[in-house]
């Protein structure tokens, strides 16, 4: 929140001193953000991860190669940063296609 002084002049015939009077404005507080998360297996196959993300999260070919490789070898990466639904649609839409063509691929969120 912050202040904006407002000088006024009074016309009641006093000595012409200004008074200050305090307007305050309300910000509208950003929501919470989260992190989504892809962590290591050693049963999904590469080129599933890299499909994933050019898929749910419009990575490009070379970007997706790089995120999972760095799934790869330090164990997660986040793939992005999004508010709290559409972070959960992430994870769910990652888990469900997972699920569907039978790889262990975990997805997770986490407050940022």
């Amino acid at each position: 929140m912050y202040v904006t002084p407002l000088h006024m002049s009074s016309d009641d015939g006093d000595d012409g001193d200004l008074g200050v009077a305090l307007q305050t404005r309300t910000r509208t507080k950003r929501p919470p953000m989260y992190k989504v998360m892809l962590l290591n297996d050693d049963y999904t196959p590469m080129e599933f991860v890299v499909h994933i993300l050019e898929r749910f999260f419009g990575m490009t070919h070379a970007e997706s190669f790089e995120i999972m490789l760095t799934v790869h070898k330090k164990g997660l990466a986040v793939v992005g940063v999004f508010s709290h639904e559409i972070a959960e649609t992430k994870v769910t839409q990652v888990m469900d296609f997972a699920r569907r063509h039978q790889h262990p691929l975990q997805c997770t969120m986490e407050k940022e």
